[in-house]
């Protein structure tokens, strides 16, 4: 039960208002945090390397283990976030990623390795749904694909923090030192989120959490059993939804790029392809991340405004599917022309939020949360299947070299991995002249 302060609907917080912006904020941090962590690895591929003794395969693996259980939570906790609240199941997930990074930090063996990464896969599982929940809650429906846009850019801004500045910082410090100041981070942000988030505005809340008086419960109360028949039936018509598939389906590949390149291997493949440090090579990775950051407000805001998420999903596709045809299959690119591909292939990609406006534009409201899991879910999917293919297609390239303990790959083994992902995107394209879209009103 929602617990909340005497308060008069004059006084209650306003549907759109400054307290609406805040708690929304902190999940929208939250997600930040959690795709900071996503991202981490890409500066810290040959320190791995070397202090676990693995390969570009194992690498792979040690990162995408973030996104198993990440995947596998997204489509039972976008019916979960409808049914039992955003306060709690956040701020106990970022305690969980908190532990994790602590783990991971202080790993003496890959296993232990394995453990944290787990967790913080667990921990940041709940940032993105929570961000869109209580967007939906807090906020009028027209500004829905725009918060969304806004959360993915609060994510992007995080993730080219954890490009340059975190190369820096590992560079000084090293690798652990920075895993225990984001399980400091976790921490703090999980006391904020428990202290200042409400799931909905007050009139509201006390609708849906029901009144108690003298020891009873009323009749506007929804019994614990029926709450988890309703999230049963939510799961299922949700999976049983083409429609969703389809959406789940261009998003991932919308997102494939981003999630791989940018989150692993982009920055070695720079390092190599260019002969840059990591740190610089770090920093010019970080444009794919500023294009999404830019292009996943403009998207969201765009399709809100034209009332159309279809048309805005295609011209994604199309052109991340150009973009990376130039940058894997185009020979002897100069870095300036790789440069501005790089902002352009995130601006294109940023477009997947519109697939979020569409999920609440043609599912039914009773399984819209479980949708939206879904399609959140085949996003972060994409990155644990990618990541560990593309490692095991460089490991398949590779001649033998070694330095300082690391797998050393040419720039030919890195573009040759790279056609799964353009494979995958233009197989999004397809799929995105299939969908169904209803217009606004």
């Amino acid at each position: 039960m929602l617990v909340t302060s005497p308060a008069t609907e004059d006084n209650a917080p306003r549907l759109g208002g400054g307290y609406a912006w805040f708690i929304w904020s902190l999940a929208a941090i939250s997600f930040g945090y959690a795709f900071f962590h996503r991202v981490t690895p890409s500066v810290m591929v040959s320190d791995l390397m070397t202090e676990f003794a693995i390969g570009g395969a194992m690498l792979g693996s040690l990162s995408a283990l973030y996104f198993y259980p990440y995947v596998l939570l997204q489509v039972p906790l976008g019916a979960m976030l409808e049914t039992f609240g955003t306060r709690r199941l956040l701020s106990a997930a970022l305690c969980l990623a908190a532990a994790g990074s602590f783990l991971f930090g202080t790993a003496e063996s890959l296993e232990a390795a394995y453990i944290g990464r787990i967790l913080i896969g667990i921990g940041s599982s709940v940032g993105f749904l929570g961000s869109l929940a209580l967007a939906s809650t807090w906020f009028p429906a027209h500004r829905f694909a725009f918060l969304a846009g806004l959360s993915m850019f609060t994510a992007m801004a995080s993730g080219m923090a954890a490009q340059a500045p975190l190369a820096y910082f590992i560079e000084a410090h090293g690798w652990r030192s920075s895993l225990m100041v984001l399980g400091t981070m976790g921490m703090v942000l999980a006391v904020l989120v428990f202290l200042f988030v409400r799931n909905r505005p007050l009139q509201n809340a006390q609708v849906s959490a029901g009144q108690v008086k003298d020891g009873q419960v009323n009749d506007g109360q929804v019994k614990v059993g029926q709450e988890w028949a309703k999230l049963g039936t939510a799961l299922r018509g949700a999976f049983a939804s083409r429609d969703v598939w389809k959406m789940a389906f261009v998003a991932a590949t919308m997102a494939g790029p981003m999630l791989v390149i940018g989150g692993l291997w982009g920055t070695p493949y720079l390092m190599v392809a260019y002969d840059l440090p990591r740190p610089e090579a770090a920093f010019f990775m970080s444009l794919l991340l500023l294009g999404w950051a830019v292009g996943a407000p403009f998207s969201g805001w765009m399709s809100d405004r034209i009332g159309r998420r279809k048309p805005i999903l295609i011209a994604g596709c199309l052109l991340v599917s150009v973009l990376l045809a130039i940058i894997f299959i185009v020979p002897g690119l100069p870095f300036w022309l790789v440069q501005i591909l790089l902002v352009l292939t995130g601006l294109s990609g940023g477009a997947m939020t519109a697939c979020f406006g569409l999920v609440r534009d043609v599912m039914p409201p009773a399984i819209a949360g479980a949708s939206t899991g879904i399609v959140n879910s085949a996003t972060v999917a994409s990155g644990a299947i990618l990541q560990p293919l593309v490692g095991l297609a460089l490991d398949l390239q590779w001649d033998g070299t070694v330095s300082d303990g690391a797998r050393q790959y040419a720039a030919a083994d890195y573009r040759f991995a790279f056609l799964l992902i353009l494979a995958t995107a233009v197989a999004g394209l397809v799929t995105a002249f299939r969908l169904r879209e209803t217009p606004m009103a």
